[in-house]
């Protein structure tokens, strides 16, 4: 069937798809093909390119934005934790600080004493008593009784105190020595109790401590001489400081370095306090006179009587 198409109309694919075909009408070949087809081809497709590229670029927008959102996150959360720790470290030095600070006549006594007691035993050189010092080096026994024997000749109830903890939970058992001063002086605050320790720096020190801590420690006293709420503020700040320290380092905390296990060495319930045998109880051996023992009985004088004559003709 021959299509014709009438003269001066032409048509026009509108809302409709046209297939494309050819077909002859005589001599001359009609082509038909579907403009709106391929108009709307175009259409859709740059469409879709257009959004695939606004959605590429939007994607690549945000992933930029978050990059920057996270490094500016991750700077502010690094700033304020060096705020934090710095914080921390200086109210550690000033706690640290205003505890050595204070002091009282008694403490400063006795430290006075101390001091001049082992800048005499220093000196003195070999002062070992008991066999046990390794290469010209004197033993730490040898050394608490010495200056112990020097503060009661001063006229400190001083003596040499050994304590002892059983293992927990939370901590193993130890013992540790060290010298305890008893005063009873005061009406008003009782019983004091002083503590010396020759070695107290090397108690707290830590083999892979931070810079921070070491300088903490740095500052406590080779020699330490006070009451025991003082001795128990330096154990709290320093304990967790060595907390803190192992947090930042990302270690292991031993439990020799808690602060319940640093309290028992000097604070444990049991304890056994020696004093020396040569030395009084009681005042400096300068102020007291030896006196004749006093006999309890009649029955005592008369064997002593007996025994002195009885010497005497032998």
């Amino acid at each position: 069937m021959a299509i014709t198409r009438p003269p001066g109309r032409v048509p026009v694919a509108v809302g409709r798809r046209m297939l494309a075909y050819e077909n002859s009408v005589g001599d001359e070949k009609l082509e038909f093909y579907d403009e709106l087809a391929v108009s709307s081809s175009d259409s859709v497709f740059g469409f879709l390119e257009g959004s695939l590229e606004s959605t590429t670029s939007n994607e690549g927008y945000h992933q930029e934005g978050d990059a920057i959102f996270d490094e500016e996150e991750e700077e502010e959360d690094s700033g304020n934790r060096f705020e934090e720790n710095k914080t921390f470290w200086e109210n550690q030095h000033n706690l640290l600080q205003a505890t050595l600070c204070r002091t009282t006549s008694l403490e400063t006594g006795m430290r006075n004493v101390t001091k001049e007691a082992l800048k005499e035993l220093q000196v003195q050189g070999h002062y070992c008593k008991c066999g046990k010092a390794v290469a010209d080096n004197n033993c730490r026994s040898c050394l608490m009784r010495e200056v112990s024997c020097r503060l009661r000749n001063a006229g400190y109830n001083s003596a040499i105190c050994r304590t002892k903890w059983r293992s927990s939970p939370d901590i193993p058992s130890g013992e540790h020595t060290f010298i305890d001063v008893v005063d009873n002086s005061s009406s008003k605050k009782g019983e004091v109790k002083v503590i010396v320790e020759l070695s107290f720096r090397a108690d707290f020190e830590m083999a892979r401590a931070s810079d921070d801590y070491n300088q903490l420690v740095s500052r406590l006293p080779e020699v330490f001489v006070g009451k025991n709420e003082r001795l128990k503020a330096l154990i709290k700040i320093l304990c967790a400081a060595a907390k803190k320290c192992m947090k930042d380092k990302k270690m292991h905390m031993g439990p020799w370095r808690k602060q319940k296990y640093m309290q028992a060495k000097w604070f444990s319930t049991s304890y056994e306090r020696k004093e020396e045998a040569n030395a009084p109880s009681n005042g400096s051996y300068s102020n007291r006179t030896s006196k004749p023992a006093r006999a309890s009985s009649m029955l005592t004088m008369a064997l002593m009587d007996m025994h002195r004559k009885a010497v005497s003709v032998v």
